[in-house]
C-alpha cells in the first residue's frame, strides 16, 4: 500500500493511546494462505543484502524517537532470495495488493508496482510517511481505509493506503504487510513520533480477533514458486505443529529487544560456538546469520570454504556426511537443525548462480563479533523447521517442531 498501515482510524487510536482495552468476544484464529517465491538476482547478491540488513536493524532500532533513519537513494531493497506474499485488498471495493510478509518490520504499506486506489472508504489524514529498510525506503501520503486480509479479516478503518511519492526497491513486489512490534512505527510520521498500531493491533482492538497474537507456519521447499505457509491471526493453528509450543519472553537486550528477539545459545554438536547472547527470528532474511566469531568457529568445525560464486560456504560430499547438527538452546529447550536444514536447497543451487551438484551451506557471517545485542538472525532456513508464535500482548514469543523439523528434502 502506498500508505503506511497503523490499521486504526484516529478516534481508535486515541484510545488506544490512553489504554483503552477492546470489549472481548471469543473467536477462533484465522489463518491466511501464503505464496512462497524465490526471488534472486546472484548467490553473493542474496547474502550481502541480508548481511546489509542486519546491520540496517541495529541502526533504526538505536535511533532516538522521532528520528529516521537516512535512506540511500541509489540501492534497491532486495529481500533475497526467500520471500512469503499475502494478498491484502485495500479500500471498498477492495484493490489486491500482493505484500511482502515482515516481522522485521511494523509498517503495512502499499503501491510499489500497483497504484493505490482511493474508494468511498478512503480518507487523507494530511500526514506524509516515510520508512526506510537498510537499503530501500518508501514515502508516501497517508490515508484511513478499510483493509482486508480474508473474508473473515477485515480492519473496518485503518491507515493503509497512501499515494506515494517516492518508493525505492521493492518490484515486483506492492508493498510490505509489518508484523513486527509496535514500536517499530515510531518516527515513521513526518509530524509525530508516536507508534503507529501493526495490523495485528487493529485486528485485536477492532475485536476481529481476541487474543493479540499471531502463528506462523512456513515449511522447506525445492521448488520457485510454492503456496506453502500460513499466517494466522489471534492464536496459533495446532495442526500445524507437533509437540509442545515453547513459549518463552522477549529478550531485554537492546537492540534485539526491539524486534522479535531472544537469547540463545548455539552448539555445533557437542562444541558451543555461540555462548548465551540476544538476537532475533526475522521473515525477511532467509538465511542464517552468526555474529563473526560465531561463524568462524562454524567454518572451523565444518572444514567449508567459502564460494565466491554464491557467496555462500561449500563443502564436499564426504564433509556433508561428516557434518553435525546444530543446536540452539532456547529459554532451556533445545532446537535441532539437522545437517539437511544446513544446505541449500540442491534442486534450486543453478537459481543462485551456483553448480548442480555443489553442496552450499545456509549459515553466513553478520559481519560483526557477537556481544552488540543482536548477534544472530534466525532466517526461513530456521523458520520453515519449526513453527513460530508472536505473542504481542505478553511480549513473549516460542517455537514447536513441525513435520519438517527432520524432514531431509535439500540434498538431492
Amino acid at each position: 500500500m502506498a500508505a503506511l498501515s497503523r490499521l486504526l482510524s484516529p478516534l481508535l487510536l486515541a484510545l488506544v493511546a490512553v489504554g483503552a482495552s477492546p470489549a472481548i468476544i471469543p473467536r477462533a484464529p484465522v489463518s491466511v494462505s501464503l505464496l512462497k517465491e524465490l526471488n534472486v538476482t546472484t548467490g553473493p547478491q542474496m547474502v550481502t543484502s541480508g548481511r546489509q540488513r542486519a546491520q540496517a536493524l541495529k541502526t533504526k532500532a538505536f535511533r532516538a524517537p522521532g528520528t529516521k533513519v537516512a535512506a540511500n537513494a541509489t540501492e534497491p531493497v532486495i529481500n533475497e532470495a526467500v520471500i512469503y506474499i499475502a494478498e491484502v485488498g485495500v479500500g471498498s471495493p477492495p484493490t489486491t495488493y500482493n505484500l511482502i510478509v515482515d516481522t522485521g518490520s511494523s509498517n503495512t504499506w502499499v503501491g510499489a508496482v500497483t497504484p493505490y486506489e482511493q474508494t468511498s472508504t478512503s480518507e487523507s489524514t494530511g500526514d506524509i510517511v516515510e520508512v526506510t529498510y537498510g537499503s530501500g525506503f518508501f514515502i508516501g501520503l497517508e490515508y484511513i481505509d478499510t483493509v482486508t486480509l480474508s473474508d473473515d479479516l477485515v480492519i473496518r478503518s485503518s491507515p493503509s493506503g497512501q499515494l506515494s511519492y517516492r518508493i525505492n526497491g521493492f518490484s515486483p513486489y506492492d508493498g510490505i504487510l509489518g508484523i513486527g512490534p509496535t514500536y517499530l512505527t515510531t518516527g515513521t510520521l513526518l509530524t509525530s513520533s508516536e507508534e503507529i498500531p501493526t495490523v495485528t493491533d487493529n485486528l485485536y482492538t477492532e475485536g476481529v480477533i481476541s487474543d493479540w497474537s499471531l502463528g506462523i507456519s512456513f515449511a522447506p521447499t525445492t521448488e520457485e514458486e510454492v503456496q506453502n505457509g500460513v499466517l494466522t491471526f489471534g492464536g496459533v493453528d495446532e495442526s500445524l505443529y507437533s509437540g509442545e509450543l515453547n513459549i518463552f519472553p522477549k529478550t531485554t537486550t537492546e537492540p534485539a529487544t526491539y524486534y522479535w528477539g531472544y537469547d540463545q545459545s548455539v552448539l555445533y554438536g557437542d562444541t558451543e560456538i555461540l555462548a548465551l547472547t540476544a538476537g532475533i527470528t526475522d521473515t525477511g532474511t532467509t538465511l542464517l546469520y552468526l555474529a563473526t566469531d560465531a561463524y568462524d568457529a562454524y567454518v572451523d568445525a565444518t572444514g567449508a570454504t567459502l564460494d565466491s560464486t554464491t557467496g555462500l560456504l561449500s563443502i564436499s560430499a564426504e564433509q556433508f556426511l561428516s557434518l553435525k547438527s546444530l543446536f540452539f538452546d532456547i529459554n532451556g529447550v533445545t532446537y535441532e537443525l539437522i545437517p539437511d536444514a544446513q544446505l541449500w536447497p540442491t534442486a534450486l543451487n543453478e537459481a543462485i548462480g551456483g553448480t548442480a551438484d555443489s553442496l552450499y551451506l545456509v549459515v553466513s557471517d553478520m559481519g560483526s563479533s557477537s556481544g552488540e545485542g543482536l548477534d544472530f538472525i534466525n532466517g526461513y532456513v530456521f523458520l520453515e523447521r519449526f513453527y513460530s508464535v508472536y505473542d504481542s500482548a505478553n511480549a513473549q514469543l516460542g517455537f514447536a517442531s513441525t513435520e519438517y523439523t527432520n524432514a531431509t528434502v535439500n540434498y538431492q
